[in-house]
């Protein structure tokens, strides 16, 4: 279905199964996985409407939304999800399915990285996040070893089976791929290096019930504060420090701003700690190692040109670089960035 009328169904789900007559519906920003719109309601409400593509577990969607709404309910800012006349979260009709949610206004996502009062906004928000989903049924904060947070042995087999896919079919020189195949095979070198750098880490981490998938595209800023989190993944158990570190020591700040991510670091775990006083000092400390240990275990998305090169841009190219780019950066001023935090937590 072309997009223009898949737009065309789209209005036709909002009358009949939401109660909203639209008076536009556009093509909204580029999603991963759904094509989303932007629709117009004869109030002038905007709503942001997610059409999922044939074979989506729509199931795992609506946990995803559930959550969202659980945090919102703590006090997150989360766009309020809108229900179908029937009280559904996901609409379904003639092949199509989708969901509501209002339209963020005047914001912007936080792909252009952090700065000044930005860096402390974030913290606090992931940490009252944190603090919130802490208590969700799925289950409370518990231990797990470190080596499952940065798991060193399932990169080498990941980047081993990349590296023969590429002998078997080796990519055209210059492109993408053939830099992905070339940092593979350079991130395969290190993990020694990093596997010893990841025994400083201590023994256990905490893990909880966490967003899932805070990414940069997924933060929405307006101004120096935070308009929404956005983009759900269904209840699941990951570090804390993890999550914290991949949002705000995220590629693309990191390498935008060199001299002042250590201290814009510190900034958001302070602020996190305020408003989630329940995590460890240690796992906070722990946070840049987690993070740099994260890139370097990462395959994604080196993988992409051989998993699924339709998906990829020159955006995603950048991205890729910049992850491999800003990795080196961390372990380089490791050392400085936890005896800052360090300072920070006594």
């Amino acid at each position: 279905m072309s997009a223009q009328s898949e737009a065309g169904a789209v209005a036709e789900i909002l009358a009949l199964l939401y109660g909203i007559t639209p008076t536009s519906v556009n093509e909204g920003p580029l999603g991963t996985a759904t094509r989303n719109y932007l629709a117009v309601d004869p109030e002038g409400q905007k709503w942001f409407v997610k059409a999922y593509p044939p074979g989506t577990e729509l199931d795992e969607e609506r946990n995803a939304l559930a959550l969202g709404e659980t945090a919102r309910a703590g006090g997150v800012p989360v766009p309020s999800v809108r229900r179908t006349v029937t009280g559904q979260v996901i609409g379904s009709d003639r092949g199509l399915s989708v969901s509501v949610a209002a339209y963020i206004a005047g914001a912007q996502t936080a792909e252009g990285g952090l700065s000044g009062g930005r860096w402390a906004a974030v913290g606090e928000a992931v940490g009252h996040l944190h603090r919130v989903l802490a208590l969700h049924p799925a289950g409370s904060p518990h231990a797990v070893p470190a080596r499952e947070v940065c798991d060193v042995k399932r990169a080498g087999r990941r980047l081993r089976a990349l590296l023969a896919d590429w002998a078997a079919t080796p990519p055209s020189p210059d492109s993408f791929a053939a830099w992905a195949q070339q940092a593979a095979a350079q991130r395969l070198r290190c993990l020694p290096r990093v596997a010893a750098k990841l025994e400083r880490l201590p023994a256990t981490l905490t893990a909880q019930v966490v967003h899932g998938d805070l990414a940069s595209p997924n933060l929405l800023l307006r101004g120096q504060t935070v308009a929404a989190l956005i983009d759900f993944r269904p209840p699941g158990h990951r570090s804390a420090a993890w999550e914290l570190g991949r949002i705000v020591l995220d590629p693309r700040t990191v390498l935008a701003r060199p001299d002042d991510w250590i201290p814009g670091l510190a900034r958001a775990v302070d602020a996190y700690r305020v408003a989630n006083p329940g995590l460890s000092a240690e796992d906070l400390v722990a946070v840049p190692r987690v993070a740099a240990g994260y890139l370097a275990c990462s395959v994604y998305p080196l993988s992409v040109p051989l998993n699924d090169p339709a998906s990829l841009t020159p955006a995603l190219e950048a991205y890729g670089r910049a992850r491999h780019e800003a990795a080196t950066l961390l372990w380089e001023r490791l050392e400085e960035a936890e005896g800052v935090l360090r300072d920070l937590l006594r």
